[in-house]
């Protein structure tokens, strides 16, 4: 039976799936327009810091004022409305919510959300990648102890890789390489949110006109997002980083086969099994033909001449060899496709991608020589980017996470393109994320120790 005709038999037997979302920017709204389309779904409560802007999102997304009027969880449970309220934790604890989505962006908050998830038995879906890279591996092994499941977001574009990945694998297939596009030019790196405007070709008289987060929309220029969600595919699907970070190739869709394929078949890849993003443009800045600026892809190889025949036969656009071959969707709809997570879990108890063990990491890069006493300001902001690498080379080099690069100070010198270290700043070593991010290295860091010995 299908996800809608599940969810169209809770919805008659009046047993709707009840889902608390915390966080109502721009994916929270995306999710807000089409829960009240979804049969079988009661979206029971919005949590937001600000009350009033998740009143406005769902105003400005189409609901009409007495839907979001409940006065309490009971009510709203009882009348079928919706509450909105900024006391996130005294929602996910709540009795009348089954699903909790973390949309927050914020890697603190999605790991005080998950955390509190568990303790409540409640499945979480975490839409929030930077969250996620800090600490997923460690979290999903939590979620697995309280019996209740950890997923990545569908719409998202490490949830739509994943897919991809899981049905090549599942067909018998080899995956090569697997990631999505985005444009980039080497000189994004050192953006800042004072330069990001022109690098988006956006006019003053634009960016006044509309409400445009810098720091955000540079986190996707630098790198940094690029990084973060390809560390979330390597944790979910078991594949590599490469080893030097992204290369972030000029590729258009037609050419994915014969450029993501290892060097000893004539590609740029250093090994098979890894991620990569791929280019919207030329390195002297001219459009890439059929590009996959939104878009996700899997690469694969034919595991024999019969198949390499098939892909043929079918008209699949592979390499020279015919051996490599690749699936691509153009699109991702972000929030608008969230409530695939939502149905997934609630009527079939899987996961939309699931992190797995720890592969890819974040490394808080420095974008210019910093030096002692400058305060990082984290990701999009203007001393790192996040550069992506094997979670042992980061633990090797004691990498401080791009997830935890705000409002630290340094304490020494860092050059330009160097990972800052936790030796290099100062921190408060009880704080919540840092606590957990530590706990997860210390995992892992013993768990390569008895490997090794």
């Amino acid at each position: 039976m299908s996800l809608f005709a599940k969810l169209q038999r809770r919805a008659d037997e009046g047993r709707p799936v009840r889902v608390g979302l915390i966080g109502a920017g721009k994916f929270g709204a995306m999710y807000l327009s089409q829960a009240p389309r979804t049969p079988g779904i009661h979206l029971i409560a919005v949590a937001d810091l600000s009350p009033d802007r998740a009143r406005a999102s769902l105003r400005r997304v189409g609901w009409e004022e007495a839907r979001f009027a409940a006065r309490g969880l009971e009510e709203a449970a009882r009348a079928g409305t919706t509450l909105v309220t900024e006391d996130a934790d005294a929602m996910i604890a709540s009795p009348f919510v089954d699903i909790v989505i973390d949309a927050t962006g914020s890697p603190a908050a999605g790991i005080r959300h998950a955390l509190r998830a568990f303790a409540a038995a409640k499945h979480i879906v975490m839409v929030n990648v930077e969250a996620d890279v800090l600490a997923g591996p460690l979290l999903a092994r939590k979620a697995a102890e309280a019996g209740v499941i950890y997923s990545m977001a569908s719409g998202d574009q490490p949830a739509l890789i994943a897919e991809l990945v899981d049905w090549a694998r599942t067909i018998g297939l080899e995956v090569i390489c697997a990631g999505k596009g985005t444009k980039y030019l080497p000189a994004y790196h050192a953006s800042t949110p004072d330069t990001v405007w022109g690098h988006y070709g956006f006019s003053e008289s634009q960016v006044a006109g509309g409400d445009f987060n810098p720091q955000m929309f540079n986190s996707f220029l630098d790198g940094t997002k690029s990084a973060l969600e390809m560390a979330a595919v390597a944790n979910a699907c078991g594949l590599t980083p490469p080893r030097d970070g992204l290369a972030f190739p000029p590729c258009g869709v037609d050419d994915l086969p014969s450029i993501l394929k290892p060097v000893a078949d004539g590609g740029l890849l250093t090994e098979r099994g890894t991620v990569e993003v791929v280019s919207s443009v030329e390195r002297d800045g001219r459009p890439v033909f059929r590009d996959l600026r939104w878009g996700v892809y899997a690469v694969f190889e034919a595991p024999s001449p019969y198949v390499r025949d098939c892909f043929a036969q079918y008209g699949l656009k592979t390499d020279a060899s015919g051996r490599f071959a690749a699936t691509y969707k153009p699109y991702h709809l972000i929030g608008l496709e969230l409530g695939i997570s939502v149905a997934s879990i609630a009527v079939r108890g899987e996961a939309t991608g699931a992190t797995g063990d720890w592969r890819g990491d974040v490394a808080a890069t420095a974008k210019r020589a910093l030096r002692a006493g400058e305060r990082l300001d984290g990701e999009g902001g203007f001393t790192v980017y996040g550069k992506l690498m094997p979670a042992a080379e980061s633990l090797a080099q004691d990498a401080l996470p791009i997830g935890l690069a705000h409002n630290m100070v340094l304490k020494t010198d860092v050059p330009a393109g160097r990972a800052v270290r936790w030796s290099d700043v100062a921190y408060e070593a009880d704080q919540e994320a840092i606590r957990v991010r530590r706990e997860m290295e210390d995992l892992f860091r013993g768990a390569t120790g008895r490997a090794a010995g």
